[in-house]
This record gives structure tokens, C-alpha cells and sequence, in this order.
């Protein structure tokens, strides 16, 4: 039954690389991702970029509705914008292509000077298959079926056993990239990604007849290679030809689910990059990291935290995949960094949910290496929300991005060669401290001020404080937050020496240089400072012991 998928695998594969050659030979400033020691950058016009993005509503990339979108983009000082692209408007009748609103949104960022990220909505949309073209949803029930429940009722999801389906999706998505390649040649598109959080709700996997048989079938052979079984935590079958069953006991449905669905967007990536080779990933709606929750009782299927080995393996044309981050506690949040962030698997964060506990995480984020962050939704969606509250609402992300957008290259740069860390506030507000070498700083949240003048947070406050830290070089350091306090400690040969700062500068940047704004000295760096206030600002700081 699937020997025809792994031929078209094969050719997908073998067609990327012959484009990927003619690509390279003729526009080398095509955006690609770049590793170094585990460590990734998304390279744009061939220098490390860093994606400060937001994601607008799920029906708002249509014309009628742009000038709210670019009305947001600018008050939240976005350099890229996640937008939908729907295979239900781009195809509205089998085999005939209509591209007017790729070109319309394409020509719309330009104009707004910001790049694109596209998201492919398609087979799957949170879970369901809501934006088939009406063709394919007047047969859905039959030649496009859902997934069938443990109970024999039908769910709200589709099957990733349909090969027609598949096969459909993946010439849709073909002729998509194909006339990105063409349309776009300035690389306004950054990436592509290919469907929008994969798997079910309300079923662990498909018990169709269909699906059940292969369930019962040998594992493919691709699951059972040691070095996945390893991560996975399972053994080798004594025997050959073992089931799903047999092979991985409890995680049998979750993972024969996941590795079904990562095989269809698979093949339909593979058949988008066989055109136009840009960056693609898939993103996942997101289990629980730290309780290890029932499989079924979030979407079962997508590249969850737990599976992400299978997503790699299984296709292997998606760059990454990637957490929509909406659980607001510190530990699940930095544990969300730390799962995704792999050397086969670059950091990414193209979802995160609204508020302050939201926004101090674009900090953590860049220090762990990742090469974009974004949140969302940016528009009101035609509720008529006035400027005032768009600008109230976006508030935790606009003035990072207005501060950290002139200076993206440098701070792209620092991630790529590990030169950045950070603090961020937790949930218990406790002090924490950095590494730096031949320093330690010491960070402690809470607004501005001296201890005694409500420096100190107290526990009903949410946690807002950042600090983001570049090193420079021994004693020479660029360090950018709010609401924290910042003091340091000589370490190594310089241990107990007498230390103090010999420049505290505020800087802001523009036109590839640092502007210095003035020199911190007195109350902003006695007793206990810097102190960063409730805005972001950026300091260059040098230390020198005697």
C-alpha cells in the first residue's frame, strides 16, 4: 500500500537536490539555517537574522482586512509577520491555481519593509481538516475520511492514512512553492510552514479498519533503528516482524499516530522543497513537560515533546519543529527551551500567548539560540479595537522589539557564537545569577529603585523582570532588561579584588553603529545598579578590579 509513498519520497528528495544545486549556483542570499557546534542561525541575505514577529489572526490574510494587520505590525515593531495561506482559496477548484493573494500579501510586506513567514493551512488546522477546498469537503465523508475513534465513531480529524488526501496536499503545496520561487525573488519569505498544529483531539490515534491494519502490521523499519529506540526509551523486537504492540507496549497508539502523521506532512514538505528548497517546519500544540500526561488527553500526533525523535526521523525535509508556547509558568516555559533546543532540531518559538508573564520570554529565548520568536494574534480581528488598546495589548512585546529590532544582526551574531545569556524573572521572584567568566552577576527583579522604595516584588506581582547579557569580551559587556537589578562579583584569579565599573553607558543603535545617549553614574549604578526600570534599555558596561 505505501511502497508508491516512498517512491515519491525518493523523488521529492531527488528533485530538492537538483534544485538546491541550480538554487546555490544562481541566488547564494536564499535564507537557510546555519549549524556550528550545536548551535543554529537563520542566515537572510547570508548573515544571522533573528525573527521579532507576530502572528495575525487565522482569516485575516485577506486584503480586506490588511490594513488593521499593518496598523499592529507597526505599533508592535515587528521586523516579520506570520501570516495564513489558505488551500482553500489557492485552490478553488482540483488542478486550477489561484495565487492572487500569495502576490497581494507579498507585495503588501514589501511596501511595509517586513518579511514573511507563510503558514500552509491545509490537511490539518488545529487538529481538524476544516480548510480542505470545498471539492474535497463535498467528498470527505467518503474518499477524504476523518479519523475513526476507539468507539467506532467518527472524529473531528483527519485520517493520515488517506493517501489521496496526501497526495492532493502535497501537489497543492508543489504548485504553491513554485510560484513562491517565481514571485518572490527579493526572499521577502523567510519560511514556510506546513500545516498548522498536526494530530487529534478526542482520539489517541485512527481505529479505522484501515488504520487498525497497519497498526497490526510488522514496524517499519525506520522505527526500529537503535538510535531511536534509545531516545525513546524501548528495546529492540527479540523477533522479526513485531507490531506496534509488541514493540512499544503503552506508547504503541501515541507513537504509530505520530509517525504517520510526521510520514504525510512529511511528503507533502518533501514535494514543496522539491521546487523551492526554503526553510520549513511544523509546529505543535503542546502536552504538559514536567507531568507526563496521559497520551489522549492533549492532540495526539503532532511533534510533541515526547515524539519530536519520530517528527526527525520520519521527515526528515522539515528544518524543525516547533512549541506554540501557552502555558504561563516559568518552569514550563524555560522547560519548553530546553526540549526543543536540540542539535538535530533548531530553537523556534513561532506561537506565544499575550501578557507580561509572555513577553519576558523573548529574552530566555534568544539566549538559548533561537532564531525567532513570535506572538499573536496581532490584529482584533474586526472587533473595532481602538490604537490605544492594540498598543495596551501588545505593550509586553512592542518596546523589546523596539529596542532589540535596530540592533537584530549583532544580537543574531552573539546567539550564533553562544555569547548571549539571560535571566528572567520567575514565579517565585528569587535573585539569580550568570556565569560570565571572570565575573558573576548577580540579578535581582522588581521595579527601579533602591531596596526600601518598592524595589522589591512581592509575591501577587506577575513576573516581568529580564535581563538579557552579550559578552563582548572579559570585562566588557553589553547587558539590556527591565525591571531587574544588576550587580557583579570578580571570580577566578580576580576573586576578592576590589572591583568597580569603569563606563556604564546607555546605548540605542542605528545605521550599523552604537549610539551612545549618556553615561550612568551616581544613584543609576550606587548600591546595588544598574537598576532597569519598567522600560527596556540598553547599557555597555565595562568593569575593571584593582
Amino acid at each position: 500500500m505505501f511502497n508508491h509513498l516512498q517512491w515519491t519520497k525518493w523523488l521529492a528528495c531527488a528533485g530538492m537536490l537538483a534544485s538546491l544545486a541550480a538554487v546555490r549556483g544562481q541566488a547564494a542570499e536564499m535564507p537557510m539555517i546555519a549549524e556550528k557546534n550545536g548551535r543554529h542561525a537563520l542566515l537572510v541575505d547570508g548573515q544571522p537574522f533573528f525573527m521579532f514577529a507576530g502572528q495575525i489572526n487565522n482569516s485575516s490574510a485577506w486584503p480586506s482586512q490588511l490594513p488593521e494587520v499593518w496598523r499592529a505590525v507597526e505599533t508592535i515593531h515587528a521586523n516579520t509577520v506570520e501570516m495564513p495561506v489558505y488551500w482553500e482559496q489557492i485552490e478553488p477548484a482540483q488542478g486550477k491555481f489561484d495565487f492572487s493573494v500569495v502576490d497581494t500579501l507579498l507585495k503588501e510586506a514589501r511596501r511595509h519593509n517586513v518579511r514573511l513567514v507563510l503558514l500552509w493551512f491545509a490537511t490539518w488546522k488545529n487538529g481538524s481538516a476544516h480548510y480542505l477546498p470545498e471539492w474535497m469537503k463535498l467528498e470527505a465523508g467518503v474518499k477524504y475520511p476523518n479519523i475513526t475513534g476507539r468507539n467506532g465513531r467518527p472524529v473531528d480529524s483527519p485520517s493520515p492514512h488517506n493517501t489521496a488526501a496526501m497526495e492532493l496536499d502535497a501537489k497543492a503545496f508543489h504548485a504553491f512553492m513554485g510560484h513562491l520561487k517565481q514571485a518572490d525573488p527579493q526572499y521577502t519569505v523567510l519560511m514556510v510552514q506546513v500545516e498548522n498544529e498536526t494530530g487529534a483531539w478526542g482520539s489517541v490515534r485512527d481505529f479505522s479498519p484501515t488504520a487498525q491494519k497497519i497498526f497490526e502490521a510488522p514496524v517499519p523499519a525506520e522505527m526500529l533503528q537503535p538510535k531511536l529506540l534509545q531516545e525513546l526509551k524501548k528495546q529492540a523486537p527479540a523477533t522479526p516482524g513485531a507490531n506496534w504492540q509488541t514493540v512499544f507496549g503503552d506508547d504503541a497508539d501515541e507513537f504509530f499516530q505520530a509517525y504517520w502523521v510526521a510520514h504525510y506532512v512529511g511528503l507533502v514538505a518533501a514535494a514543496g522543497k522539491s521546487v523551492y528548497p526554503l526553510p520549513l517546519y511544523a509546529n505543535a500544540a503542546l502536552r504538559d513537560p514536567l507531568s507526563n500526561p496521559k497520551a489522549g488527553t492533549y492532540e495526539s500526533g503532532g511533534p510533541t515533546d515526547n515524539v519530536i525523535p519520530i517528527w526527525r526521523m520520519a521527515a526528515p525535509m522539515l528544518d524543525l519543529v516547533a512549541p506554540d508556547i501557552y502555558l504561563s509558568d516559568s518552569p514550563r516555559q524555560l522547560k519548553f527551551l530546553d526540549l526543543y533546543d536540540r542539535p538535530d532540531n533548531p530553537l523556534m518559538i513561532p506561537e506565544i500567548g499575550e501578557g507580561v508573564e509572555y513577553g519576558r520570554m523573548l529574552f530566555a529565548a534568544m539566549a538559548h539560540g533561537s532564531i525567532g520568536f513570535s506572538t499573536g494574534p496581532l490584529d482584533d480581528n474586526g472587533s473595532g479595537e481602538t490604537a490605544a488598546r492594540t498598543a495596551e495589548r501588545l505593550a509586553p512585546f512592542s518596546a523589546n522589539y523596539a529596542l532589540l529590532g535596530p540592533m537584530v544582526r549583532e544580537l543574531a551574531r552573539w546567539s550564533f557564537e553562544g555569547k548571549l545569556k539571560a535571566a528572567i524573572e520567575h514565579d517565585d521572584h528569587a535573585a539569580q545569577t550568570l556565569d560570565l567568566g571572570s565575573w558573576q552577576a548577580n540579578v535581582s527583579f522588581g521595579p527601579g529603585g533602591r531596596p526600601g522604595r518598592g524595589a522589591t516584588p512581592n509575591a501577587q506581582q506577575p513576573p516581568v523582570g529580564q535581563l538579557l547579557v552579550a559578552q563582548l569580551g572579559e570585562n566588557e559587556l553589553m547587558c539590556i532588561g527591565s525591571s531587574a537589578r544588576l550587580t557583579f562579583r570578580p571570580t577566578g584569579p580576580k576573586a576578592g579584588k576590589e572591583w568597580h565599573y569603569l563606563r556604564v553607558e546607555e546605548v540605542t543603535y542605528n545605521n550599523g553603529k552604537f549610539i551612545p545617549l549618556r553615561i550612568w553614574n551616581g544613584d543609576e549604578t550606587d548600591n546595588g545598579g544598574p537598576r532597569f526600570g519598567k522600560n527596556p534599555v540598553a547599557l555597555h558596561l565595562t568593569l575593571y578590579t584593582r
